[in-house]
């Protein structure tokens, strides 16, 4: 075996340092934003969001793994892996999402006009043109980062249901500066802790779901950001009112756990472990070095 195979088979992934790193380079921009003006903190906020995709992709270049960068590689434009047949019904059923919370909210007192698209976006400062963008934006680089190589460093040491609650859980924690940003979607939540908390406990079962669409579109980037994007602009486009977007939680916890009751294997598989790229490579490393 020569040097090249030892190195590829001895790889490790680095999730501590991973988040470790990606906390730090998008709170040092989110942070000092919190006391900007609008127009400034918007460009810091783009700053951190930049964070965990440039460490994400740093770490898979330094890593001197050939499999790790062929991954990289062919998750970002590999479309042939998309399935999608999945991909719509990802899409279809968060539609069903949006639909069944609105309709239980009317149980509640909730407005009938939530079925419409609200006139703006949910923060300020940037204008509707830039809001579009910046939700475009996030799709895709939040997923760089968290699908190039964090959620595979997570998934690498368990199965795939403990990486989603882990995984969920930190990713719903990242923003939290952004609560303390003037015009942010996060900012506006201030007005009630209830608001707050199920922000960030709704990212855990929606964490769940975009395992799912990662896993079923064999490990492609792209499924997730379509899902992404999808996602983002239901939540800011869709004139539900905060009280409705706390029955939502429900709604998707409900869906997320009929994903994985009804996906055990995938969930709750351990062959991967310890050989997450040997396993969806199998011992390819000779020709990966020469990609």
């Amino acid at each position: 075996m020569n040097t090249t195979d030892m190195e590829n088979k001895s790889y490790k992934y680095r999730p501590v340092l991973f988040f470790a790193l990606a906390y730090l380079f998008t709170w040092i921009f989110w942070i000092p934003a919190t006391v900007l003006p609008e127009n400034a903190g918007a460009l810091f906020m783009l700053m951190g969001l930049l964070a965990p995709a440039v460490v994400s992709t740093v770490f898979v270049l330094v890593s001197g793994n050939d499999l790790l960068k062929k991954d990289l590689k062919i998750k970002l434009i590999g479309l042939y892996k998309v399935k999608w047949k999945n991909v719509l019904i990802a899409i279809v059923q968060f539609a069903g999402i949006i639909v069944a919370s609105i309709l239980l909210s009317l149980l509640f007192g909730q407005p009938i006009s939530q079925f419409s698209f609200t006139d703006d976006f949910s923060f300020t400062g940037v204008g509707v043109a830039g809001a579009l963008l910046t939700v475009t934006l996030a799709s895709i680089i939040e997923e760089v980062g968290w699908k190039g190589y964090c959620e595979d460093s997570i998934g690498a040491y368990m199965d795939w249901f403990r990486e989603s609650l882990l995984f969920g859980t930190l990713w719903s924690f990242w923003h939290l500066p952004l609560l303390f940003i003037k015009g942010t979607y996060q900012a506006g939540l201030m007005v009630s802790p209830l608001y707050v908390v199920n922000f960030f406990v709704s990212g855990i079962p929606l964490g769940f779901i975009i395992t799912w669409v990662y896993l079923a579109s064999d490990r492609s980037i792209l499924a997730c950001m379509i899902y992404h994007l999808f996602v983002n602009f239901m939540q800011e486009k869709i004139a539900m009112t905060p009280e409705t977007k706390c029955v939502e939680t429900l709604v998707v916890t409900a869906v997320a756990a009929y994903l994985v009751i009804r996906n055990r294997d995938m969930f709750f598989e351990t062959r991967h472990v310890g050989k997450l790229l040997e396993t969806r490579y199998g011992d390819d490393r000779t020709s990966a070095g020469r990609e």
